[in-house]
């Protein structure tokens, strides 16, 4: 299967902008002072645990997108 040039670079642009976008929030959420992530005790909440595995996915997820973009602009590179 063979992408083009605007999809590839929209799917290398998506990888990143995941990984940016929910790097940025995992900081947020350790640093979380609201009582949400954390209770009174300096224990981790539910709330921390599902915000961070959907973090977790959202980083394979946007990985693997950005893979395949990467490959994508590196094989319209090759032919052109």
């Amino acid at each position: 299967m063979k992408l083009s040039r605007p999809v590839s670079w929209f799917l290398l642009a998506f990888g990143v902008w995941s990984w940016v976008i929910w790097v940025t929030f995992v900081k947020n959420l350790i640093k979380d002072g609201s009582g949400l992530a954390f209770d009174d005790a300096g224990d981790p909440t539910g709330y921390f645990w599902v915000h961070l595995l959907l973090a977790v996915a959202s980083f394979a997820l946007g990985t693997g997108v950005g893979v395949i973009g990467f490959r994508g602009v590196r094989a319209l590179r090759r032919t052109s």
